[in-house]
């Protein structure tokens, strides 16, 4: 698959991809192009090394992002490339939520922030980036915890192994919380809703040229 675009036409076309074992090759005809491997005065040449074989295969992990339900029912799901994003709507106030690791539901802690962006090592230089995330090499196996700015001295940014699943639960009488998937897709959660983050078994296989 060609893209023809920036890191968000490439986000797209690996969403339609759906973790089919097929290299994208991402054409960069925006301003952001973390993700892209070409710029446009290469296009010929990156298409004739294509056909040739010359490129290997950049194969990303990705995070697989469910909403649950206050009852405990299954809500939407979604795959992300780059970060799940768990934000306020609306208005421009803070909102308080809960983090908590692994099966035993161990506690991180309760923020009172703008929101938290749950990333990949490859969405480590997207909008966690800005929220002043660490940048993490793409090969590890982790999922980055960067809250939005938080209104406390203490609270940084944490790294937790891939194998960790994350759940975010915004607390009670917090209306409009939203989530948003790559910046693209997305899904509003209702009082009691919980978030639940963890590591897909799909892939994103970039093609890449020495």
């Amino acid at each position: 698959l060609v893209t023809l675009g920036g890191d968000g036409t490439l986000l797209r076309g690996a969403r339609m991809l759906d973790g089919r074992n097929v290299p994208l090759l991402g054409i960069n005809l925006g301003r952001l192009g973390f993700l892209t491997s070409v710029g446009r005065d290469e296009v010929a040449a990156a298409l004739d090394r294509v056909f040739d074989g010359d490129y290997w295969i950049d194969s990303r992990s990705t995070l697989d992002v469910r909403v649950v339900g206050a009852d405990g029912s299954p809500g939407e799901q979604f795959c992300a490339l780059n970060d799940a994003v768990l934000h306020k709507g609306g208005f421009a106030r803070v909102i308080r939520f809960a983090v908590h690791v692994g099966p035993e539901h161990h506690e991180v802690g309760t923020y009172t922030a703008d929101g938290i962006i749950l990333a990949t090592p490859t969405g480590s230089t997207a909008y966690s980036l800005s929220a002043n995330g660490p940048i993490v090499v793409p090969t590890l196996d982790c999922i980055i915890a960067t809250p939005i700015c938080p209104h406390t001295l203490v609270v940084r940014p944490l790294v937790l192994p891939m194998d960790t699943e994350i759940t975010v639960t915004p607390l009670t009488g917090i209306n409009e919380v939203i989530l948003t998937v790559d910046g693209q897709d997305g899904s509003e959660l209702r009082p009691g809703d919980q978030m639940l983050v963890r590591r897909a078994e799909k892939s994103v296989h970039l093609i890449r040229f020495a």
